[in-house]
């Protein structure tokens, strides 16, 4: 099966063209190249898994496997991750390989929450039919590293030190590198640990524990406070079109494209710090599920929320909503 070196879809051996992103399909499409690119690896493993293979029968011990190996994939691929492999007990992940979005280590952290969230209902289950249940420990880095061709093999420092991160987190933790904090600080709250000496890394390495992640879709917040250069035109194009709008009462849609971190969200934080407008925002996931009309009901819950709170129903607050936006930019 052909596999498309943009976004790695297979894709049906008679295919031309990637069913996913509609990139030509060639002959060379099984040879990617290896790449240099900024990753974030997550490596969970199960605790206490050799005391576990000594109390069950092998038989019982791989269907509470394949519980939580199903359980893993299927909580890392809702988040945009490939799962690289599964190595004994542990699941090696990767975001950013082989497409690369702007909030990957995001993507990752979320995913480590979330698969430490769902697991006490999977040991529900386990414990009826097993009489077992499972304790994860969980590390996350982010760092370059090759992605190489073909099997879709990531190597480099930051995938040893996402291991030993994980065999260094207690039962039940969740430990951050120092990379992966820094672009996704504004989403969580951590604390730090004293640095640790890692098997095979010449200096201490810093590293955090995850308390919590926010639950709120799309990246973390940006520190938008330096001087924009070189978008001048673009920002004046966006002033005009807003002028336009106020001066004819009309509507108008701006559409900016780029590639991740091109600088689109910079660019209209610089156009909104000074607009005299009611601002709201929907914010659209590439991921997820259940988020078809998100940025509807995020639109709806801001004009809503700035009414006072003694307006009793949703349909008072609407209504005040609306009286309030009459003859103002939106």
């Amino acid at each position: 099966m052909p596999t498309c070196v943009g976004c790695g879809r297979e894709n049906p051996s008679d295919a031309r063209f990637c069913n996913s992103c509609a990139a030509p399909l060639g002959s060379d499409t099984a040879a990617r190249p290896e790449q240099l690119k900024t990753i974030t690896v997550l490596f969970a493993d199960v605790t206490g898994s050799t005391a576990l293979g000594e109390r069950l029968d092998t038989e019982t011990l791989r269907r509470v496997m394949a519980r939580y190996f199903e359980l893993a994939r299927r909580v890392i691929e809702r988040h945009g991750g490939t799962v690289e492999k599964f190595i004994g007990d542990a699941v090696m992940a990767v975001f950013g390989m082989p497409v690369l979005h702007e909030d990957d280590a995001l993507r990752a952290v979320r995913a480590a929450a979330d698969l430490r969230a769902e697991l006490p209902e999977l040991n529900v289950d386990l414990e009826l039919q097993y009489n077992t249940t499972l304790q994860l420990r969980t590390g996350v880095n982010t760092g370059e590293a090759i992605t190489a061709a073909d099997d879709w093999l990531a190597l480099g420092d930051a995938v040893n030190v996402a291991a030993r991160l994980e065999q260094e987190a207690a039962p039940g933790d969740v430990l951050l590198g120092k990379q992966t904090l820094r672009l996704v600080r504004d989403a969580v709250v951590v604390e730090e640990l004293d640095p640790m000496r890692l098997r095979g890394k010449s200096e201490p390495v810093s590293a955090y524990r995850l308390v919590s992640v926010s639950s709120e879709p799309g990246a973390p917040i940006r520190r938008l406070d330096t001087p924009m250069v070189g978008r001048v035109p673009q920002l004046e194009m966006l002033r005009g079109a807003f002028a336009n709008v106020v001066r004819e009462c009309t509507c108008s849609l701006f559409t900016l494209l780029g590639v991740a971190g091109v600088g689109k969200s910079r660019l209209a934080a610089e156009f909104l710090a000074h607009l005299d407008a009611t601002v709201v925002r929907g914010r659209c996931l590439s991921y997820g599920e259940g988020i078809t009309c998100w940025p509807v009901v995020e639109v709806v819950e801001q004009l809503l929320t700035a009414e006072p709170d003694a307006l009793a129903t949703m349909d008072e607050r609407a209504a005040a909503a609306l009286g309030s936006l009459r003859g103002k930019p939106l």
